[in-house]
């Protein structure tokens, strides 16, 4: 039985009240239930944190499921103190080691030290940019893709901790697109992405 850990970034703030991102963790949880061979744990990231649970999810789980808004090109501040905290939780205690370096050669092995190895991840994020402000030329985000660009460094948090990446699967123009009638084919989307990742793992 596959252990899937689904973590909701998503939070209440000014003008966001986090709806979207349960609705995207309610998805994952409705297309897992199908199939009797997941074993799920969820946290959300406003919930009481016991740190130690936490970590404990981690290094239980086979996949971790990442959902998150991104504000201000950036992981909500809950979400940030979560893994801030969680991590640092996890050191010498599941999560990592070390930096992976030693005394004797410290210019080389930076980000070895991950304990998860064998653990997967997964990260879906939602937008109010439209896709193409990454693909067209002259747009925003210089033809930079969201794991290449934005999210570069929360994919490199996940290998320092060893874990590996799966294909990661992002929400476009919400705000102002969130029609009833995007709203089905972003669900259809990404439940076809789910079939292709689960395929794999």
């Amino acid at each position: 039985m596959k252990k899937i850990f689904i973590i909701n970034g998503g939070q209440k703030f000014a003008h966001s009240g986090g709806k979207f991102n349960q609705t995207v963790q309610d998805w994952t949880i409705e297309y897992l239930s199908q199939n009797n061979n997941y074993e799920i744990k969820t946290t959300h990231i406003e919930d009481e944190i016991d740190l130690q649970h936490e970590v404990e999810k981690f290094v239980w789980a086979d996949l971790i499921i990442y959902h998150t808004p991104i504000w201000w090109f950036q992981l909500p501040n809950l979400f940030k103190k979560y893994i801030d905290d969680v991590f640092t939780q996890g050191h010498n205690n599941g999560i990592y080691k070390s930096d992976g370096r030693s005394r004797v050669n410290p210019d080389i092995n930076y980000g070895t030290g991950g304990l998860l190895h064998g653990r997967k991840y997964m990260l879906t994020t939602s937008w109010n940019a439209p896709k193409t402000a990454f693909t067209l030329p002259g747009e925003f985000f210089e033809e930079t893709s969201v794991d290449d660009g934005v999210m570069f460094g929360f994919h490199k948090m996940n290998t320092f901790a060893g874990i590996e990446k799966v294909d990661s699967f992002h929400f476009h123009d919400v705000e102002k697109g969130a029609t009833p009638e995007n709203i089905t084919i972003f669900k259809q989307d990404y439940t076809n992405h789910l079939e292709e990742t689960f395929k794999t793992l």
